[in-house]
């Protein structure tokens, strides 16, 4: 039903959000897309209009009402307006990762059921495509540079559909119990599932968490680089940019990454534990740990260093810095935050929309994921640990698989896998994974995470995993950082070995690490060792390596590097 949007409530969709401030401000900047060293700008209004047009086009098509409606594509201006589009043209959006194989893609795409596929910015496009089933309708998004190539020579071109259709008129609104996407989870385990997720579980969450998302910024800015089809970057970056009303920056390419980032100045900005590792490293990289130590003691001095790296980093402007999607190290947090950059944890999953608590900004509580948040129930199994959330932005189940949905909420109550407990004062504090966790041939049960955080403090250690189910003791295989691999191997070595010493003081004997294994290649997306939001893939890992185990084990060294 075609309606104006009325001003004197709060939006009940998040489409609903955008028609207000495409009607409100119409010639505000919404959307920037970097091109070399300038920007493409596109107002609300643009945003709206191309939207709309595609939203006609999707309606010619004569799809069946809320269909599925694909979209494969990095980070950009274009990826946000075709994601408009589905939604005004009252269909459901189904975003994959970028990083998809030829195979992976094709299965999400048959499991889905999806009529349409949206193709963005991609490499290796043409190795994949042909995995693309027949009679999927193909639409490829304008190239940002004239002179660059079409995305997709055998798909319907975005600008020829501005060029021969009109934009939707009206305000068309979905129900709030419509599905508004299906998500599709990185696959850390199996085959990645679709995490159904309705137009009012949104809106649930953005009217919860108004104040801790510092919707009281004034122009707020986005910077958008990880995943838009994760739920954190989804909801962090798109719902709050939409449900503010504030400008969407993107990072053109890994190369600018830095100098697109400094631009946007975020006052929101968001990153995974590994990117806080990597701004660590390039930090030290240019003042090294023991010389930031003596001038962060001069008072002057120190103010001055603080400014600088929070102004290199391009986040002297950020009123809310959160990190998520994977633990993070509290040695970390505390580093930074000796820098004056507060990092709030946050923690959820997909299927909870990754809004299960958060860290308050004025009550840091280290060694938790943060508060509870406001409608959020928990209640953990007197048994395992697992903790159980209910809430009104519950997923409605996987897309599909009835039997896994009814295996993951029971009564109301979904069963997230992680194993934690609430506090008096009502933090949470997560403490592993029920499937991570593992037996000792002696019975003892070891949650490799909080083993893994032993290494933390050591930054010749940029990624870690501590495995061995069937070893008389756990074992860790260490990917050294860039710094390492400039260091003499005798230099690294003794830096690990008294990690490891200390580490092994901490822990209980069954939990004490026998060996290091330094592996030659580091987990990637593209070795299919990492998800595409940076979580190791400990089964694949194990699979490729489980082999080795023993022989390791076996050597009578304790720091054994991968022949």
């Amino acid at each position: 039903m075609d309606t104006l949007v009325r001003m004197d409530h709060e939006p009940d969709t998040l489409i609903e959000y955008f028609y207000k401030w495409e009607q409100l401000k119409p010639d505000n900047v919404f959307l920037k897309q970097p091109v070399g060293d300038n920007f493409i700008d596109y107002t609300w209004a643009e945003a709206g209009r191309q939207a709309r047009i595609m939203a006609t086009y999707l309606n010619s098509l004569g799809l069946p009402p809320k269909s599925n409606i694909g979209l494969v594509s990095k980070n950009c201006a274009h990826w946000i307006i075709a994601d408009l589009a589905i939604l005004i043209s009252g269909h459901v959006s189904v975003p994959f990762y970028p990083t998809l194989t030829g195979p992976q893609l094709r299965q999400v795409l048959e499991h889905s059921e999806c009529r349409v596929l949206f193709i963005g910015k991609l490499d290796g496009w043409d190795a994949v495509k042909m995995s693309v089933p027949a009679g999927i309708q193909k639409i490829a998004f304008p190239a940002y540079i004239p002179t660059a190539p079409p995305v997709d020579t055998d798909a319907v071109q975005w600008g020829d559909i501005l060029n021969t259709n009109k934009p939707l008129s009206g305000n068309p609104l979905p129900e709030k119990e419509d599905l508004f996407t299906i998500i599709y989870t990185s696959g850390t385990t199996g085959n990645p599932k679709g995490v159904m997720i309705t137009y009012d579980a949104v809106t649930a969450v953005m009217g919860k968490t108004q104040e801790q998302m510092r919707y009281d910024v004034i122009e707020a800015r986005f910077f958008s680089y990880l995943p838009l089809c994760h739920i954190a970057e989804r909801n962090v970056v798109e719902a709050t940019g939409i449900g503010m009303g504030g400008t969407i920056y993107f990072a053109e390419s890994l190369d600018t990454f830095a100098r697109n980032l400094a631009v946007a100045r975020p006052t929101h900005f968001l990153a995974v534990p590994r990117i806080w590792t990597k701004f660590q490293l390039g930090i030290l990289a240019k003042i090294p740990q023991s010389k930031l130590d003596t001038l962060m003691k001069i008072p002057v001095v120190s103010s001055l260093i603080k400014r600088k790296i929070r102004q290199g980093l391009g986040l002297n402007d950020a009123r809310l810095i959160i990190t998520g999607a994977a633990p993070m190290p509290i040695s970390l947090i505390q580093w930074f935050r000796r820098l004056g950059i507060i990092i709030q944890e946050a923690y959820g999953m997909t299927e909870n929309l990754g809004a299960v608590s958060m860290m308050p900004a004025d009550k840091l509580k280290d060694g938790t994921v943060g508060r509870v948040n406001e409608g959020m129930e928990i209640r953990t199994d007197p048994q395992t640990g697992e903790v159980q959330t209910k809430s009104r932005w519950n997923m409605l189940g996987y897309y599909r698989e009835p039997e896994l949905t009814a295996a993951t909420i029971r009564e109301g109550w979904l069963y997230t896998g992680d194993v934690g407990e609430v506090d008096r004062e009502g933090f949470l504090r997560i403490t592993g994974r029920v499937k991570e966790m593992y037996k000792s041939p002696k019975g003892e049960y070891i949650a490799p995470s909080q083993i893994e955080f032993g290494f933390a403090d050591n930054n010749h250690i940029e990624q870690v995993c501590v495995t061995g189910q069937q070893l008389p003791q756990p074992i860790a295989l260490i990917v050294l950082s860039e710094t390492a691999r400039q260091t003499d191997r005798q230099t690294v070595a003794q830096g690990l070995q008294q990690t490891l010493d200390a580490l092994n003081e901490r822990v209980h004997n069954y939990e004490r690490v026998r060996k290091l294994i330094v592996m030659k290649e580091p987990w990637t997306v593209e070795n299919d060792l990492m998800t595409p939001t940076m979580k190791m893939k400990r089964n694949v890992i194990d699979a490729r390596y489980g082999t080795r185990y023993e022989p390791w084990f076996g050597r009578e060294e304790v720091i054994v590097w991968e022949d």
